[in-house]
């Protein structure tokens, strides 16, 4: 890596404090977890076959590079809400709530189209996937009228879609009409078959508003009058707190998920099946067993120092600019990958989720090769990622530059 951090970006222009360089910092390592999901998606040969935490054949590493992974979009999630807290700390609610709903629509309208493209290749948009940032945008369109709303009154909202929406696991519609689509938006991961448009709803919507309304609330602890040890007391205090009930709601195995763990033929495989909680929709087991340590991390990280660590804070503060270049180029390096093995650059063209393809049976490489794919694509993404977070730190004027 050849890229250097400038001054302006080690202090971070000695206007903004230690303790939001941990915000940035977490944002900015599960960013890069993230793109080994991804990668996996698009190399490992095995991801064409089986689910990862399907524990009839699955391997312990396999399943662990799919698990990690789930801290990376609650994590997301929340940030954006505490992100949110701490710009309203300098702008009035209506100034803010304005804010939240053009960038949310901004960010759905680049879910259905740049991101869409990116995933797919497929200008026809004959799919759509309302995946993690329609997700996002839609949390934001929510939070901006949310906010104007009592403190207590928003974080008892986010608790409750957080902590009671697992009562709906039950409800099921089967058809795919109009209520079907709906009853998705709000509980269920699906596909509908809409014209000529197979709409699939990844992130059903209630559930994440939560987390991003918790996350709003979250930010408090972040304001000036919240001195650092306090803070790190309540986080520790909180994290702790979130894995002892995850424990605590996962043993009883009643309440928190749509799929209970059960005793397996081994005690790695019986952990591996406590630990196999839900992300579609996000369950409370879920939501516990990631941002409880994420918490943790934010507890012990606010004063990290250090090059690397540097690094991944400017990663973090241009996070929407990285999920978006990062899709194009493994797509773009497993067409190469693909050409270089037998198969087509039409392969590469997808109507159906890239591991769901019939194109693409045979392709694929093993988990080794597949995680130093990982690692070169986010090295190589390192140095536009910092010249674009200096040109953010030199054109703070640009309007536009907050909305990407």
């Amino acid at each position: 890596m050849t890229a250097t951090l400038t001054a302006p970006q080690q202090t971070l222009d000695r206007t903004v404090s230690a303790r939001i360089q941990s915000i940035d910092l977490l944002r900015g390592i599960v960013m890069i977890i993230m793109a080994l999901d991804h990668v996996r998606d698009y190399f490992h040969a095995d991801a064409f076959l089986y689910n990862p935490v399907d524990l009839s054949q699955t391997s312990v590493e396999l399943f662990f590079t799919r698990w990690v992974t789930h801290f990376c979009a609650p994590v997301f999630v929340f940030l954006a809400g505490t992100s949110a807290y701490l710009v309203g700390t300098r702008k009035g609610k209506s100034e803010l709530s304005s804010f939240l709903l053009k960038r949310g629509i901004w960010l759905v309208v680049l879910e259905v189209t740049v991101i869409n493209i990116a995933w797919f290749f497929n200008f026809e948009f004959s799919i759509i996937a309302l995946t993690v940032i329609w997700a996002l945008g839609m949390g934001m369109i929510a939070l901006a009228a949310a906010i104007h709303l009592p403190f207590k009154v928003i974080l008892s909202l986010g608790i409750l879609l957080v902590a009671g929406h697992n009562l709906l696991d039950g409800v099921k519609i089967s058809d795919n009409g109009l209520p079907a689509f709906l009853w998705a938006l709000a509980h269920e991961f699906k596909g509908f078959q809409i014209g000529s448009f197979f709409v699939l709803v990844g992130y059903p919507l209630p559930p994440w508003i939560g987390v991003m309304l918790l996350g709003y609330c979250f930010g408090k602890v972040y304001e000036r009058e919240f001195d650092a040890e306090s803070r790190k007391k309540f986080l520790v205090r909180m994290g702790s707190l979130m894995i002892l009930l995850f424990v605590v709601i996962r043993f009883i195995n009643v309440y928190g998920d749509p799929f209970p763990w059960s005793v397996q033929n081994s005690a790695v495989l019986t952990f591996l099946s406590f630990i196999n909680v839900t992300k579609y929709p996000p369950s409370l087991d879920y939501i516990l067993v990631t941002l409880g340590p994420a918490l943790l991390l934010l507890a012990y990280t606010e004063k990290l120092q250090g090059r690397i660590a540097q690094y991944i804070i400017a990663l973090g503060r241009v996070p929407m600019f990285y999920y978006v270049v990062h899709l194009y180029v493994i797509h773009l390096v497993a067409v190469l990958a693909a050409l270089a093995t037998g198969f087509e650059f039409s392969d590469m063209i997808f109507s159906t989720w890239v591991t769901d393809s019939p194109n693409l049976r045979g392709y694929g490489f093993s988990l080794g090769t597949t995680y130093l794919v990982w690692i070169s694509i986010v090295l190589a993404l390192f140095p536009a990622c910092l010249w674009y977070d200096r040109y953010k730190l030199r054109n703070k004027d640009k309007w536009w530059l907050s909305y990407f």
